[in-house]
């Protein structure tokens, strides 16, 4: 497998480009795929880039640093970006209500009784606004309906005809949703008076110099795009190109050499060489939780994602769209940030970008190349409080993550002398029971697991809250008395019917 390095220097600082390289072979043998693009960023240095493989497997066009990809879910973070803009002409107040901004279609509350949903609340998906639209689309239209996937452009007021329903107490709870960003995206264009691909334009890509990034497939961008591809058993199939529905959420189009501007932007307090396009101090607000279960999780920040890794914050972003992974990660105190880009992966969201821009973000800092902290004692003498069945906790139905994903919540167990958490889907080999790894050597209610299915691991964290809670990162499980342990009746005809759905139609956005 031949690494193809377009890197502009060798590097005087951090890791060797030879151990980078390393580091790129490895997780290819892991995640094979059609063709992968890396740049890497650091502050006062050339950017690297390192590029393998195809864009196209029936032309052999390569891979380069001006391939354009479709980034998926890092969009969310150009939103954010325009967003804190508005914020700072002083036109956008984050603690206002999101319908003061709305004009297209409003955000609909459930019940009378819920507070009024922010900008901040949809910056950090606690808006109460479910992975679905509507409790219909689970069944009836997945991928529409989760803001994933359309067959042609759908305008949204069409979209959300009636309002996009709040179904939990905003502020309550997080659930990853893709519609909340395209609200936020609506928020951009009702309040600025311009279309969102082309304030995108003019007051983002124009100024950072991302002149092969849009939010529209022109015809310039169409001749540079790679073909995006599912690996199957038989090899590499091509997928469809579908819309996406939801474009404030994923529907941008850029190339590894213009991401490493953006995070070049990012690492210098909003400016790149190009320009700027916003203050220091709006960057460093974007990067800060603000939503946060415990204070020992990591927490959402706006529009990004906050990793905790033995004791050092990373600021991270995974996107997903049928054919093609991406995700980027940045150490901003270290002057460090990595994109990773791909055209192979499903919905699935199972691929090498995450854990390859993890991998690198480890070797760059000179971290240990695990996230797991084998050194530190276990404390069984805190077990017995600590094991139980744990249900997700009220909220939207709607949520993926909590719902589908763990069926009837996560057991807690004590297996051969470790702590153990299990998941309790009604889908037979789906989940393992997770070792769980002592990750704080003054908490023993400080955890952490990993997901061998995906190469990454979560922080898990035990409260001591009446009832106690589970938090896996952002999500939170509730302690149920033992005798209602579903485990024991099976997980339900209504989580089967759910996880089956989503199997079929597999979705992250």
């Amino acid at each position: 497998m031949t690494i193809i390095g377009s890197s502009r220097h060798e590097s005087a600082t951090g890791s060797s480009e030879g151990g980078l390289r390393d580091t790129i072979t490895a997780g290819l043998r892991r995640w094979p795929s059609a063709g992968v693009a890396v740049a890497v960023v650091r502050c006062g240095s050339p950017v690297q880039y390192f590029c393998h493989g195809v864009a196209d497997v029936a032309t052999g066009r390569l891979v380069g640093e001006d391939t354009v990809f479709r980034i998926g879910s890092l969009t969310k973070t150009v939103t954010a970006v325009a967003i804190m803009q508005l914020r700072e002409q002083g036109v956008v107040d984050l603690d206002a209500p999101a319908n003061d901004y709305l004009r297209a279609f409003q955000l609909v509350p459930d019940s009378a009784g819920f507070t009024q949903a922010t900008v901040r609340h949809l910056l950090t998906h606690t808006a109460g606004v479910g992975y679905w639209r509507r409790r219909s689309d689970l069944l009836l239209h997945p991928g529409v309906g989760a803001g994933v996937t359309a067959r042609s452009v759908v305008q949204l007021p069409e979209y959300y005809r009636g309002g996009l329903p709040i179904d939990v107490e905003p502020g309550t709870r997080w659930a990853y949703s893709n519609h909340g960003f395209a609200a936020l995206g609506q928020i951009v264009e009702d309040v600025s008076g311009e279309p969102f691909d082309q304030y995108l334009r003019d007051h983002i890509f124009g100024p950072l110099g991302m002149n092969h990034t849009g939010l529209v497939l022109s015809q310039e961008l169409r001749a540079g795009l790679a073909t995006g591809y599912t690996l199957r058993r038989r090899g590499l199939r091509p997928v469809t190109p579908r819309e996406v529905p939801t474009p404030a959420g994923g529907g941008v189009y850029s190339t590894p050499a213009d991401m490493a501007r953006y995070l070049t932007a990012l690492l210098r307090g909003g400016a790149n060489e190009h320009g700027r396009v916003l203050n220091a101090d709006s960057v460093q607000a974007m990067f800060r939780p603000h939503f946060q279960p415990d204070p020992r999780v990591p927490g959402m920040a706006l529009g990004f994602e906050p990793h905790i890794e033995r004791g050092r914050v990373l600021i991270c972003k995974g996107g997903t769209i049928s054919g093609f992974l991406s995700a980027l990660e940045l150490a901003p105190e270290a002057g460090v940030a990595v994109v990773v880009l791909t055209n192979t992966g499903g919905l699935d969201n199972r691929g090498i970008p995450e854990p390859l821009a993890a991998a690198l973000t480890r070797r760059l800092l000179g971290m240990p190349g695990s996230a797991v902290r084998d050194e530190i004692a276990p404390h069984p003498e805190a077990w017995d409080t600590l094991r139980g069945w744990y249900a997700p906790d009220a909220g939207p139905v709607t949520n993926l993550f909590a719902r589908v994903g763990f069926g009837a919540g996560a057991e807690v167990a004590v297996r051969h002398r470790r702590l153990v958490l299990k998941p309790l889907t009604p889908v037979p080999g789906l989940w393992e029971a997770m070792v769980l790894h002592p990750d704080d050597p003054g908490d023993p209610r400080v955890y952490r697991v990993e997901l061998p299915q995906y190469d990454k691991t979560w922080r898990v964290v035990f409260t001591d809250d009446t009832p106690p809670r589970l938090l896996l990162d952002v999500m939170s499980f509730q302690k149920r008395p033992g005798w209602r342990n579903p485990r024991r009746w099976g997980a339900g005809l209504t989580a089967a019917a759910v996880t089956g759905a989503v199997i079929r139609h597999r979705g992250k956005g």
